[in-house]
């Protein structure tokens, strides 16, 4: 089965910086490509950023210039590194693998005014 498990998640203040990891199981992991998404208290998921097989990424507008995806296939990770968080990045954070519908069970990201 697939399996993700991410990490890092916590309490900031805003302008303060995490970095969460999501550890990816029973797929060819170098080959696919990863997403994180969020969901804050009463809205939908959305998509926060992607990264290709081949490392190009996407981001969402709202996280652009603060947030950096990254991969390591020897390990089988994506990290994302967010900085300058802001009170609006709050949510619950997942890790996804669009090819299979994989998610993980969330990590909360919460920054504080």
């Amino acid at each position: 089965q697939v399996q993700l498990v991410e990490s890092g998640g916590g309490l900031v203040q805003a302008g303060g910086s995490l970095r969460l990891s999501c550890a990816a199981s029973g797929i060819i992991f170098r080959i696919n490509t990863m997403g994180w998404y969020r969901q804050a208290p009463g809205k939908q998921r959305e998509l926060v950023a992607t990264i290709s097989s081949g490392g190009n990424t996407n981001y969402a507008d709202s996280v652009k210039g603060r947030f950096t995806l990254s991969r390591d296939n020897a390990k089988n990770t994506v990290h994302l590194q967010m900085n300058s968080l802001k009170p609006e990045d709050t949510a619950v954070y997942y890790c996804n693998v669009a090819k299979f519908d994989a998610w993980g069970q969330g990590t909360q990201v919460t920054v504080s005014s």
